[in-house]
C-alpha cells in the first residue's frame, strides 16, 4: 500500500515561477502512482497564486481549502474561501478559476482532478491555449490569435 500524509507534504517551489505565482507544490497523485486522477497540495504564501486564471477542456477539477483564506476568482466574480470549503470546477468556461492568497497569512489548498491525456487548457486573460500531450516535446502553448486555417500549408 502506498500512502502519504497530506498534513506534512514535501513542497517544491519552482525557481522559474515569476513573483505572483510562487506557490509550493506537492504532487501527491504522482507520488502515490495515480494514473487516472491527480491530487496536489499547494502552499500559497501571501500575495501568490497557484497559476493563471484558466479552465480545463477535458478535466474536471476540485478544490478543498485546508488552511487560510485564499481568494477564488471564477466567472461570476471573486470570493474569499474558508478552511474546509470545497469547490468543483466543471470542464469548459463555466469552470474557469484562479486561486490567489490575498491575505497576510499562508494558505493551503488541496486540488484533485481527473487526468486526461491529451487535454487542453484555456487562459482567457491572455488568450492562450495549452495542449498537453503527456510528452513535453510535443506540448504546445500558443495565443489563439496565432491560429491558422485547417488546410493552411497542406497539399
Amino acid at each position: 500500500m502506498q500512502r502519504t500524509n497530506i498534513a506534512a507534504p514535501d513542497f517544491q517551489f519552482d525557481p522559474e515561477d515569476p513573483d505572483g505565482f510562487r506557490a509550493g507544490l506537492a504532487r501527491l497523485g504522482k507520488l502515490l502512482g495515480g494514473e487516472d486522477s491527480g491530487i496536489s497540495v499547494y502552499e500559497l504564501p501571501p500575495g501568490q497564486a497557484i497559476c493563471p486564471y484558466h479552465y480545463e477542456v477535458g478535466e474536471e477539477e476540485w478544490l478543498i481549502v485546508l488552511s487560510g483564506h485564499p481568494t477564488l476568482r471564477h466567472p461570476e466574480g471573486s470570493d474569499r474561501l474558508d478552511p474546509w470549503d470545497a469547490v468543483r470546477f466543471p470542464k469548459g468556461p463555466a469552470g474557469a478559476h484562479g486561486v490567489r492568497n490575498e491575505s497576510d497569512q499562508p494558505a493551503r489548498v488541496l486540488m484533485f482532478s481527473t487526468v486526461v491525456t491529451p487535454t487542453a487548457t484555456v487562459y482567457p486573460d491572455s488568450d492562450k491555449v495549452g495542449i498537453w500531450t503527456g510528452d513535453a516535446a510535443t506540448d504546445l502553448l500558443v495565443r489563439r490569435q496565432s491560429g491558422v486555417e485547417y488546410y493552411d500549408g497542406e497539399r
